[in-house]
């Protein structure tokens, strides 16, 4: 049986009685510290601090670094200027998803890609695969493996991050980032994205800097419930906002434009890997494309479950739960595209049962919404 890999924060959760872990894409990963929905509500209303060391770093270096990326990925990289970052799709030729991916421009010729955790490996051997054939004065490094990653979310991450830092973090615009930041004694790479649906911050900084960072930010976040958080809440939480997640919203059969990310997606710019399939794709009309389902009838859709309407299956949902923010049993569905005006009536596969669902509008939550008052 092979050995489940750990990030240099896990020997930090036996401080939490309730902290669950469970095996992720072959890393040993906290579920949940005390709770899902607790946890979630406390990113929503007040700030969660996720490890997501297991995600993967590339460093991408030379002279024609910008022309690499830009023939690799589907956004402009063209457009950013050092300090900022895009999110962006690697995809196949036939327009299936690779990875997608956040690219941050380090400098003219500096990047830093940050790639899922269950796609390093394959992600690595891709890009190696083009630059070895067409880009031979670019380099490539996977610095994964000596890099911890933090990501600190919700309404009061600015204020919990600003008692731990001198960096100018109110300034720091969202797809920004400071690359020498200094947080709690710690050197480090300090961005403004997320993957909540809330404000928020990632901390990319050496693996040994683990217990200080831990630590000193749940110290600083102590006043405002600042909590650890698991896989489970920051499931839900991109759940609610639309953020798709590899292996279910977007994979090697989906493409951008069938999983709705076509904004991120630059069919105006030079050729790409995969851009003349999605050219075709959306000439020749999108035959499926993801939409927001609400349960009519009492039942929870689930990954996989099937889709029907006039009495064939018209796809599947990719994820779905009750929401913990609206309390209602939402799915996000792949489906056929007749079928995905917002009112449409389908039927979810539960257990045996074909129950009654709607097409509703997606994201079903929008940054704000969960702040209650004080």
């Amino acid at each position: 049986m092979e050995t489940l890999k750990r990030t240099p924060f896990y020997e930090l959760y036996s401080a939490y009685a309730d902290a669950r872990c469970i095996d992720f894409g072959g890393w040993e990963l906290p579920v949940q510290f005390t709770g899902i929905v607790k946890e979630h509500d406390a990113v929503r209303n007040q700030a969660g601090l996720f490890d997501v060391s297991h995600m993967g770093e590339f460093m991408v270096a030379g002279s024609g670094a910008e022309a690499f990326l830009q023939r690799m990925t589907t956004n402009d990289v063209t457009k950013l200027e050092d300090g900022g970052a895009q999110y962006s799709l690697l995809l196949y030729p036939d327009g299936g998803v690779v990875d997608d991916l956040l690219v941050y421009r380090l400098g003219e010729e500096r990047y830093m890609l940050v790639v899922n955790a269950s796609n390093i490996d394959k992600d690595f051997n891709w890009l190696e695969e083009h630059r070895a054939a067409e880009f031979s004065g670019v380099s490539l490094r996977d610095i994964s493996g000596e890099t911890l990653l933090l990501a600190l979310q919700g309404p009061l991450a600015e204020t919990v991050l600003s008692k731990v830092t001198d960096a100018p973090i109110g300034e720091l615009k969202p797809f920004r980032f400071i690359e020498n930041a200094e947080v709690c004694g710690v050197k480090l790479l300090l961005s403004r994205t997320g993957y909540t649906g809330e404000d928020g911050f990632e901390l990319y900084a050496p693996r040994e800097a683990a217990a200080a960072l831990w630590n000193g930010l749940l110290e600083a976040g102590e006043p405002y419930g600042l909590t650890p958080a698991g896989l489970g809440a920051r499931d839900t939480l991109r759940f609610e906002a639309k953020l798709p997640l590899y292996g279910q919203e977007l994979s090697a059969t989906i493409t951008p434009l069938e999983a709705g990310v076509q904004f991120f997606v630059k069919l105006d710019k030079a050729d790409f890997i995969g851009k003349a399939a999605l050219l075709k794709q959306k000439e020749q009309g999108i035959p499926r494309r993801l939409v927001g389902l609400e349960m009519i009838d009492r039942g929870i859709p689930r990954s996989h479950y099937p889709v029907f309407a006039d009495g064939v299956k018209i796809g599947e949902v990719t994820t779905g739960t009750q929401s913990p923010t609206l309390k209602r049993n939402l799915g996000l569905a792949l489906i056929d595209t007749p079928y995905t005006e917002i009112g449409t009536e389908v039927y979810v596969e539960i257990r045996g049962k074909l129950l009654k669902a709607s097409v509703v509008k997606a994201p079903f939550y929008k940054k704000g919404q969960g702040v209650k008052p004080q």
